[in-house]
């Protein structure tokens, strides 16, 4: 070989390792620029929840779990435990455990939940565009200059239920539209209150409620005339005074001046009145929360239960349907050592806020919290009834404090429906036993 082809082979050789050498660096610089990836947490997260029923299958638990199978899935490495959770119990049955530091790594958060502080703080895992995302009434829970420690993932609330076969029966029209004033409410009532078969004795009768903690059922008439509990600009307990005064008065009255719910009214509790009602068919009107909708078409269907309605709950003062709630139901994560860990589990909240999830919450008759999710009830006259008047709602935001404010004025509303007590001095004892609580 001539030493002139040797020098061309060698340039050559050279201008390739030059081109290749060139490329590498080049490549090397790009990638550098790459973000590496994420290395996610893999492990074992346990979420506990409270039965949350699906009408079509009757599973108390099943809407949790199609999501946890779901989320699994998407990310092969999560392995998630449940741990069921008894609605009645509360956290009450799993408290010895939790005070052994034995929590769920996801946890449901309502008023009547022990363990505020051990909560993580939310704030600088969402975005300002997330918490944006959501309707206004689950923003109760979000305080810009607080942290926030539970997200809203779905809404209920309550409405009246109307035996339509009763009305029927003693030929009373319901409420055009659904809206009616207190005073035509207690028209309708004194109609569907009577003697069924002749024995001198009242049998049926035009309205029934319970009283009992963490639940709201009579307290849409109670703020009708415009009484608050908390002050929402001061932030301060609010309940006191002529507004509270004549609300609860107008449930009082129910029973004692027009006598159209039974003597036993503030004494049965809520697994006697749904018999009364459901069972019995013996109470024309019913307050209740909206996942009731589903049972009364199942009991409907089956030819145990009868035709039935809603309305909204009586006008006050305020000229427009109240309804008090705690349906804003959140979940949280309890504080832990391992970062990734928690960001899984905030990968898990923000699942549940995708509009597949917020999507299938029709299977157990809740509300999205994701603005613009539209039509999702338009086969459920019902549903889209009350979905449209979840304007009316007030929610109360989630705080340690409402565990001890709401066993105090449940328990005094309960003695002023009994007749122990006027409505000032139901009203006047709860706002004394409140500002002792809170010092």
């Amino acid at each position: 070989m001539s030493v002139r082809v040797i020098k061309i082979l060698s340039g050559i050789i050279l201008i390739i390792f030059m081109i290749f050498w060139s490329y590498n660096m080049i490549f090397k610089d790009i990638k550098s620029l790459i973000p590496a990836e994420e290395e996610l947490y893999s492990g074992i997260i346990n979420i506990g929840d409270f039965p949350r029923l699906t009408a079509e299958t009757g599973s108390k638990y099943g809407w949790i779990q199609e999501r946890i199978k779901r989320f699994e899935k998407r990310y092969p490495g999560i392995y998630i435990e449940f741990t069921p959770m008894d609605e009645k119990e509360g956290y009450s049955k799993m408290k010895e455990e939790m005070d052994k530091g034995n929590f769920p790594d996801i946890i449901p958060v309502n008023n009547m939940f022990p363990y505020f502080d051990k909560l993580q703080p939310l704030n600088g895992y969402f975005t300002e565009e997330e918490l944006e995302s959501l309707r206004i009434q689950a923003t109760n829970e979000i305080k810009e200059e607080n942290d926030f420690l539970s997200l809203p993932v779905m809404l209920t609330t309550y409405t009246m239920y109307l035996n339509l076969d009763l009305f029927n029966e003693r030929g009373v029209s319901p409420p055009l539209d659904g809206n009616w004033t207190y005073e035509e409410f207690v028209d309708v009532l004194k109609k569907l209150t009577y003697d069924s078969d002749g024995d001198g004795i009242v049998d049926r009768y035009g309205f029934l409620s319970f009283v009992e903690e963490d639940s709201y059922n009579i307290w849409g008439m109670i703020i009708s005339d415009g009484a608050q509990i908390i002050d929402p600009k001061r932030d301060r307990y609010a309940f006191y005074g002529e507004k509270s005064m004549k609300g609860l008065e107008k449930v009082m009255d129910l029973k004692t001046k027009y006598e159209v719910a039974p003597g036993l009214f503030g004494y049965l509790d809520e697994s006697e009145c749904w018999e009364m009602f459901t069972k019995e068919k013996a109470i024309g009107v019913y307050p209740g929360g909206s996942w009731l909708i589903p049972t009364l078409q199942r009991l409907k269907d089956s030819g145990e239960g009868f035709n039935f309605d809603i309305a909204n709950y009586p006008m006050g003062d305020e000229k427009l349907p109240t309804v008090l709630s705690s349906g804003i139901i959140s979940y949280g994560i309890m504080k832990g050592e391992d970062e990734k860990k928690t960001d899984m589990c905030v990968r898990f909240l923000k699942y549940l806020l995708e509009e597949s999830s917020q999507r299938s919450l029709e299977s157990i008759g809740t509300f999205p919290v994701i603005r613009g999710i539209e039509g999702m009830y338009s086969d459920d006259i019902y549903m889209q009834r009350i979905e449209d008047s979840l304007s009316y709602t007030r929610y109360i935001p989630v705080s340690e404090e409402w565990i001890g404010i709401e066993k105090v004025i449940q328990q005094e509303v309960k003695f002023a429906i009994q007749g122990y007590k006027t409505s000032y001095e139901a009203i006047e004892d709860a706002k004394n036993r409140v500002e002792l609580l809170l010092q």
